[in-house]
């Protein structure tokens, strides 16, 4: 059973994913990252693929993109980065990028190198979800990999359905149309988004995205979701501390 299954089967709440930059602190750096998060009780990292024109990414991840791309960091030297990570992390991973530089490397080897080391899905947020269904969504599974679909509060009843009910994993709910970024506190409009998909008695469970940077924003996604995605606060923190290990108990402590 694909490891993100496995997870949500466990019916656990307060579910922490954490997203970073792949070559961010260091070019080299990227596996001692995941299993560092591991180790500090994380229970699902996304790595991100840096690209240059991450347009549903904020100020932060565009600046960690960067600086990984100056470094030389690439999507075939991700791969042999990855290599050997299944020897020390059991935790799902996940792949998290754009459809440019995939398709540049090829989709299908993109998923096969995926399943050689170990990824359990990938989130593409530019990848529409009727080009996936007819283009990609068979490779994928060929694969074993699962692809992500996000969700905005944007997004109508019936194409939340439908998400549901062709993916599996989970559904990225994310807090607003917004680009990403840390917010100090949920307002009534977005909780009240919250509480109108978690009605919604979808399939997959749900992990709410975009904001989530302290203990309030923890709090309000867990009341509606199996849990948050952290993604430009922990970036932030990495870029501060240049060490994970530090960064990930600062996180801790400001979420809990």
């Amino acid at each position: 059973m694909n490891r993100i299954n496995q997870l949500f089967n466990t019916d656990r709440r307060g579910l922490l994913s954490i997203y970073f930059c792949a070559g961010t602190p260091t070019l080299d750096g990227t596996a001692d990252v995941i299993r560092t998060l591991e180790r500090y009780g994380v229970d699902m990292v996304e790595i991100g693929i840096p690209f240059s024109d991450p347009m549903a990414d904020g100020i932060v991840i565009q600046e960690a993109a960067t600086r990984a791309l100056r470094a030389g960091m690439s999507l075939r030297l991700l791969f042999e980065q990855l290599a050997n990570i299944r020897r020390t992390v059991s935790i799902p991973l996940l792949l998290m990028g754009y459809l440019n530089p995939i398709m540049r490397f090829g989709f299908e080897n993109f998923c096969r190198r995926c399943s050689e080391c170990g990824i359990d899905g990938v989130i593409i947020p530019d990848l529409p979800f009727r080009e996936y269904q007819e283009h990609y969504r068979l490779t994928a599974q060929r694969y074993g990999i699962k692809v992500i679909m996000l969700i905005t509060p944007e997004t109508s009843e019936e194409r939340v359905h439908l998400i549901d009910a062709h993916t599996d994993g989970f559904i990225y709910m994310v807090s607003s149309a917004a680009t990403t970024g840390a917010q100090q506190s949920f307002d009534e409009r977005k909780r009240a988004y919250f509480r109108r998909v978690e009605a919604m008695c979808l399939h997959n469970p749900l992990m709410v995205g975009f904001g989530i940077s302290n203990k309030a924003t923890f709090q309000a996604a867990c009341q509606h979701a199996s849990g948050a995605i952290v993604g430009s606060r922990f970036v932030n923190l990495l870029e501060e501390e240049q060490d994970a290990e530090k960064a990930i108990i600062r996180l801790i402590k400001d979420l809990k």
